[in-house]
Order: C-alpha cells, then structure tokens, then sequence
C-alpha cells in the first residue's frame, strides 16, 4: 500500500480529461498532474524529440515521489512508451486509440480515427490498426490545428466549430459509424461533435479504459491507496494555468513551473 502519489503528464492539458477518469474509479489517490504546454502539441516532433520530452516528465515525477505514471498523451504513449518501460523501474500505464472496440461494433465496416500527426504515424498505432481492423475501412484524419486551440483557450471559439467541420468532412463521406477520439484533448469537444456528427455517428475515447487499468496495475503491485481521506491533486503547468483552470475548475489549484 502506497500513500504516494500517481504522475500524470501530457503535452499540455488535454490530459486532464484522463485525470478526470482516473479521480472518479480512484478517488482518494493522491496525483500529481504536469502539463507540458509549452511543447505541444507533440504531434509534429520526431520520435527521438517525443522521447525526450517523455524522459524530462518522468524524472520530473520522480522527483516528487510518484508511484506509477500514467502517458496521458496518444502521441507519447506511441513514440515513447516502451523506451520508458525499460528506462526506469515503475509502471507505466499508455494511452493508445480504442480501434478494437470500435472495429468489432462497426456495422457499416468504416470507422474514423482522429488525431494528431505523432499517432497516425507511429508504428504502435499501424500494429494496433492491423492487428483489430484489418476487416474493415480506417480513415485516419490527422486533426490538425485542434490542440493548439484548445491550449490557447478557444475550445468553444467559432474557428474551432469551422476547424472540425473541415476534419470531419471525409470522415462522413466514407460513411463511417464510429469516430475514435486518438488525442486526450479531443474528449472535450465532445459537446461540438455530438452536435456536428449525425446521431448514428458513436464516439469512442480511451479514458475510462485507461483509469480501469491505472486501478488494476496499483492493485497488482499492492500500490493502493490505503487513505479514505481527502487526496492531494497537484496541477503543474509551463503555460497558462487559466487553460488548465477553465477544464478542471475552481476547486483545484494549478501552479506555473517552469521545466
């Protein structure tokens, strides 16, 4: 059992969509949150780039003594994962786009994966995709100029409506019947796809799958949390923490640090 608290980190604040999953299935474990806004998005940096980036938030959650470290970030989970797996000795937990599930309900054997340039291209993600959609159709929309808006605070801005608009357009066109949300930033334009996607369109993220795992893991390495108290949630930011704020809410503190 570990007091300890669980390390979180993405490149920037989509994340927190994770964090929110994770809190609910974990909610008196103490977490430490970093958003790496200054670098994001990592989608168009090289791998070695993306590692890099992924080695510095660790050993920066190393440093305040956290127990496992949840890649909160598609991107860094495909480039950089298994090269963390092997660097240090705790448990990592990935994020990775819900193709499986998406696949194996498609009734019109054409899905959409939307996200950012890093993923579409990484060799984790083209293993996934062949190895659970090799059936079906899989129309892969880089989701360009997405997350740049959200971390400069225009979420719910007219440029991000006519943004989507635009993603969307082939995706509809190959008539798919699920979107697969491949970026934790995109959970919160949930609201404007629901309204922007016609109702046969379903959508899919990997956060609740994520959090069931993060709960599993700490369970098998007998990591839990043995407090029912109330938990300790840190939030780090190297950009605007009013971002981070105006997604989490008022409840929670969110610190600038400069790494």
């Amino acid at each position: 059992m570990s007091v300890k608290p669980i390390g979180i980190f993405d490149s920037g604040v989509g994340g927190t969509s994770i964090w929110n999953e994770i809190h609910a299935v974990l909610p008196f474990e103490n977490t430490i949150y970093l958003a790496d806004s200054k670098n994001a998005p990592y989608g168009p940096k090289g791998k070695s780039k993306i590692q890099e980036l992924s080695y510095k938030n660790t050993e920066l959650l190393l440093e305040k003594e956290c127990k496992l470290v949840v890649v909160a970030c598609n991107t860094a989970t495909t480039n950089a994962i298994d090269s963390l797996r092997k660097k240090y000795q705790i448990p990592f937990i990935g994020i990775e786009p819900a193709i499986k599930p998406a696949a194996l309900q498609s009734k019109t054997k054409a899905i959409g994966i939307l996200a950012t340039k890093g993923t579409l291209s990484s060799a984790l993600f083209h293993k996934t995709s062949n190895l659970f959609a090799s059936d079906i159709k899989v129309i892969e929309q880089d989701g360009e100029g997405i997350v740049q808006l959200i971390e400069n605070g225009k979420l719910n801005s007219q440029e991000m409506r006519q943004l989507l608009q635009l993603h969307l357009e082939p995706l509809l066109k190959a008539n798919i019947d699920y979107l697969v949300l491949g970026c934790t930033h995109y959970p919160y334009l949930m609201p404007l796809l629901i309204e922007l996607l016609p109702k046969r369109v379903k959508i899919i993220d990997s956060g609740q799958a994520v959090a069931r795992q993060t709960k599993s893991i700490l369970a098998k390495h007998d990591l839990l949390n043995p407090m029912r108290s109330k938990p300790d949630n840190q939030f780090y930011t190297n950009g605007d923490p009013k971002v981070i704020k105006s997604l989490i809410g008022d409840d929670f503190d969110v610190s600038y640090l400069n790494f």
